[in-house]
């Protein structure tokens, strides 16, 4: 285990609101999707895990760990991490097929070219 992802638990259709009230502030938004009702937003209250960025190639493994209170994200390694490497991990977003595609810049040998 590297870190835990934290923040506020919130319902999907809370997250997709308080997400468009970022936006509308120009405030970046750190959320992380637990399952199809949940999401995890660390915008504001959240571990320095919501700065790990996305690679194709990661070095790090994000699995969500279900407890009987509740549900906690967990960052892990998925091999050796050399000190100075930055830590990473595949978003693994939904593909969409319009112009909400996010370009990705990891620089991976096989990267994807889209997060999304």
């Amino acid at each position: 285990m590297v870190i835990e992802y934290m923040g506020d638990i919130l319902r999907a259709e809370v997250a997709m609101g308080k997400e468009l009230q970022y936006k509308a502030k120009n405030r970046p938004a750190y959320m992380f999707r637990i399952d199809s009702e949940r999401v995890i937003d660390a915008t504001r209250s959240g571990s320095p895990a919501r700065y790990i960025n996305h690679s194709c190639s990661p070095n790090c493994v994000a699995e969500v760990v279900t407890f009987e209170r509740g549900h906690k994200i967990i960052i892990s390694a998925a091999r050796r991490i050399d000190r100075g490497e930055e830590l990473c991990y595949d978003y693994k977003l939904t593909p969409v097929a319009d112009q909400s595609k996010i370009p990705c810049h990891c620089g991976a040998a096989n990267c994807r070219k889209w997060i999304n």
